[in-house]
């Protein structure tokens, strides 16, 4: 029987043999045992109950593939990130940055300089003292090729970003001066950014990539620090003591538990072991619409299918144009996700802006194809399929079609399955746990792939810059000199129009080549416990914050 954290687990084993377990003597102790279970398994819960009420727990997705902030490009590892680390800005309930571990700023009048004075008495968890120079190390360290991270042409608006050598300086251990190449719309978004985040020198020189998978050697600056991590299971951070604003924090302890498996996270939140459930079951949908407990919110993102565009056939981009006309998004959206997805027209998500604040670039940009017309969309990939030497499919190699598990995943799959088959294209599928499918479509190791993109920033770049040559987000091995220069003339020009306008284009290049398949733009469904909402609040950009609920 186990209860709680404390871990304490009886165990009664029964033989029928007599050298060890004879006689009535140790049948009256098996029955005294017994009795001490029964006892303990009533006191355990009454012992248990303040810890209950002190940690949150909650569910945010399965083990993390990394929880370094130069390294994660994941969505639930930069929850997690975000309670044990803090930038130079935060993002408030708005989604606007405010000031974090930089009390306050200034920038030049061309825009091009930003000096960051940082707070008084700033402490990393262990209680070493936090100064710019982290900052300056930091940021270097992301952008060094050693470190291979995912994020580092996010860098790239800096001065100094081509020698990897940023024109960041720690004017003293309280003041933090950036250089941009030119003014830069975002940038404070950037640095309230997981990957813009400080991380301690001695600690990374010393243990390496190892140093963030160890309780001991996971030193932050956030409002929470790691206290335990067991791994498939869960991950606990408590509230950091040395954080400025510590007092502010709600949850003594926030335990992130480890799962990927929507049933059984369904069923978790109904027994009430977890307060938050971040995934829910593709069929349970409808029956959870209306109850206090299921809430959707607005999500600046895409889900499409990424395809490989080295490896063939899909090196061919007349069948991705095919692959990606072939879809009924209608279809998806209405009878497996349910929950108020659009139908996805474009890549760039619904809800950014266009030159006009007015207008959204997605209303301005337009459609690619008419997602309304499945049927004239169907004809047209076959044209297409034809053109390209497999008519009807045939001679066509059959695809393998790669998603991570989870309901809604495998039922979209069997759907696109299905739509592939009408135009005689074979697919089979595979599934892959969250970890390894995640370095596996990294790697390129795939033909077509499921992905999702959900914006760092709030602004149309957030979604377009990741398909520059080698970009470590560039998950379809795409290259293309005209497009790297377009994205290099757009973080250049300072003129609001002539900017919207090169990413429309960008966009259309996209397109041209069909470096991949939108399916719906998101919208983020979970479910949560009415004792916890007071205090919580989640960004359109997927984060979900904890550190703040009023635990009743």
């Amino acid at each position: 029987y186990t209860r709680g954290v404390s871990g304490l687990i009886f165990i009664i084993k029964l033989t029928d043999q007599k050298e060890k377990f004879g006689g009535t003597n140790m049948k009256r102790r098996i029955a005294l045992l017994i009795a001490m279970v029964m006892v303990a398994m009533l006191i355990l819960p009454a012992c248990g109950s303040k810890t209950d009420k002190d940690t949150l727990a909650v569910n945010v997705g399965p083990n993390p593939d990394t929880i370094d902030p130069a390294l994660n490009s994941a969505v639930d590892g930069a929850v997690m990130i975000i309670h044990a680390f803090e930038g130079l800005m935060t993002l408030d309930e708005e989604g606007v940055p405010v000031p974090g571990q930089a009390e306050r700023y200034e920038v030049s009048d061309d825009g091009k300089v930003y000096t960051f004075y940082l707070r008084d008495g700033l402490k990393w968890s262990d209680g070493e003292p936090l100064t710019a120079h982290d900052f300056v190390y930091s940021w270097n360290r992301a952008v060094s090729p050693e470190t291979a991270a995912d994020y580092e042409y996010m860098f790239d608006v800096i001065d100094g970003y081509e020698e990897k050598n940023l024109n960041v300086v720690a004017k003293d251990d309280k003041t933090l001066v950036v250089t941009l190449k030119n003014a830069v719309p975002y940038f404070l978004e950037l640095t309230a950014f997981p990957t813009f985040s400080p991380v301690r020198k001695d600690i990374v020189e010393e243990h390496g990539d190892a140093w963030a998978t160890k309780v001991d050697t996971y030193i932050g600056n956030g409002p929470y620090k790691l206290v335990e991590w067991v791994p498939s299971s869960h991950i606990t951070m408590a509230q950091n003591e040395n954080y400025w604003n510590v007092e502010a924090l709600g949850p003594k302890k926030i335990k992130f538990v480890l799962m990927d498996d929507d049933v059984a996270i369904l069923n978790a939140f109904k027994k009430g072991e977890i307060k938050l459930a971040d995934s829910v079951p593709i069929d349970e949908i409808e029956s959870l619409k209306g109850t206090p407990e299921f809430k959707v919110s607005p999500q600046l993102g895409t889900y499409y299918i990424s395809f490989n565009c080295s490896k063939a056939p899909m090196d061919n981009p007349l069948v991705r144009k095919a692959l990606t006309l072939a879809i009924d998004r209608n279809f998806i959206v209405n009878e497996i996700t349910k929950s108020g997805q659009i139908p996805a027209g474009g890549f760039v998500a619904r809800g950014l802006f266009d030159a006009d604040p007015a207008q959204e670039f997605r209303i301005v940009g337009g459609d690619y194809y008419d997602v309304n017309d499945y049927e004239g969309n169907v004809e047209k990939a076959k044209q297409l399929l034809a053109e390209a030497g497999y008519p009807n499919g045939e001679g066509l190699p059959t695809i393998e079609y790669l998603y991570n598990e989870g309901t809604g995943h495998q039922a979209i799959a069997e759907a696109l399955q299905d739509m592939y088959a009408k135009i005689g294209v074979k697919v089979t599928l595979a599934s892959q746990e969250w970890s390894t499918f995640l370095n596996t479509r990294k790697n390129g190791d795939f033909q077509m792939a499921r992905n999702g993109w959900i914006c760092d920033y709030n602004d149309p770049i957030s979604m377009l810059d990741m398909w520059i040559t080698g970009g470590g987000n560039n998950d379809a091995q795409w290259s293309n000199p005209e497009y790297d220069a377009l994205i290099s003339k757009i973080k250049s020009t300072t003129d609001r129009e002539e900017r919207f306008k090169l990413m429309h284009e960008a966009e259309d290049l996209l397109f041209e080549e069909a470096v991949l398949a939108p399916i719906y733009f998101y919208v983020d469904e979970y479910l949560i416990d009415e004792s916890i909402q007071d205090g919580f609040y989640v960004s359109p950009l997927g984060y979900k914050y904890f550190m703040y609920i009023n635990m009743k």
